[in-house]
């Protein structure tokens, strides 16, 4: 069974999911983290693994497998990962969609030697592949994505880096009627602000501007413009208290037609914890990048580019006789 040395880059939600995810494989070691803070206040649950600067990771380069980038789409990526792609096989979970193909055009000139998997998850991720799917199965149709009710990580990092901001949390709701009028294969035609709301529960910082940051919220292009979005300022404790867990969640539905029969293909997700599932599909491609990067492949890639079958540590005879 392989032995794949793995590091972590960034230590928040999904980096301490990604922490339980490796731990759990039979075919995976994790070996470092990589932190912007002082690596000696750090408390991991991995006593072996070494803890170092961010900047110091040229000092592990040949001694990983690949590393998985855990930080936000928003500031952290587009600097993060270009920095290590020139160092190691990386993953990451860049998810500002209308951002990843410039994204993808960076980390594709840095991978010179490596290999990088960009936008991996569930959406962009797992969603994208069940779009691929669809779309191939059923030419003649149109595809839906609806998102939540749940947690958006990469939205609630966003308004967390505005200033004024202590904490927030938001979360992504589809509106009932539009997915009922998918489902029923209506085919409707509905804009970005008639799938979704977006609710932001906000902890302003002492004497912050209020009216400031809501509009800054709103008018947020790529996250919350295009959207219908309340913004409601409450406290930490209440924060705490009612926004503490990150459940999300999804589907992906396609209605389509062959002939004259009609088709709907629906896939669908329901998470207890957005940062922990994020981190298990992190995972799966950190196994497929290093088989990928084994066999010669460098560059920039998607997780429309990459085999399933070399996201599970079973041989591929297994696959055959148990998947199929």
């Amino acid at each position: 069974m392989e032995n794949i040395k793995v590091g972590i880059a960034g230590y928040g939600n999904v980096g301490r999911g990604v922490e339980k995810a490796v731990n759990a494989a039979p075919d995976m070691e994790l070996s470092a983290f990589f932190t912007r803070r002082d690596p000696s206040a750090l408390q991991t649950n991995t006593p072996s693994a070494k803890i170092l600067r961010a900047d110091d990771a040229a000092s592990m380069q040949g001694e990983l497998d690949v590393v998985i980038l855990c930080g936000g789409s928003a500031t952290d990526l587009p600097i993060q990962g270009p920095a290590f792609a020139k160092l190691f096989n990386t993953i990451d979970s860049f998810d500002t969609h209308a951002k990843i193909p410039d994204y993808y055009a960076a980390m594709n000139a840095a991978a010179k030697d490596t290999l990088s998997i960009i936008s991996v998850g569930w959406d962009p991720g797992l969603f994208s592949i069940m779009r691929q799917l669809s779309l191939a199965a059923l030419p003649c149709g149109s595809v839906y994505t609806f998102w939540g009710r749940g947690v958006s990580q990469g939205h609630s990092d966003a308004i967390r880096r505005i200033e004024g901001v202590a904490n927030a949390i938001q979360y992504t709701v589809p509106i009932e009627e539009a997915v009922q009028a998918v489902r029923e294969g209506k085919n409707p035609t509905l804009s970005t602000r008639e799938k979704h709301l977006r609710e932001c529960y906000v902890v302003a910082k002492e004497g912050a501007d209020k009216a400031r940051i809501e509009r800054e919220i709103k008018e947020m292009p790529n996250y919350f413009a295009d959207y219908d979005t309340t913004v409601t300022f409450i406290s930490e404790e209440e924060l705490q208290k009612n926004h503490s867990k990150m459940p999300h969640g999804g589907m992906v539905i396609r209605s389509g037609s062959t002939g004259e029969n009609k088709h709907v293909m629906e896939f669908s997700l329901k998470l207890e914890s957005n940062p922990e599932f994020t981190a298990s599909v992190l995972t799966a491609y950190a196994r497929a990048a290093v088989r990928l990067h084994r066999e010669g492949k460098r560059g920039a890639m998607t997780v429309l580019d990459v085999p399933m079958s070399y996201l599970t540590p079973e041989d591929p005879a297994w696959q055959r006789q148990n998947l199929l």
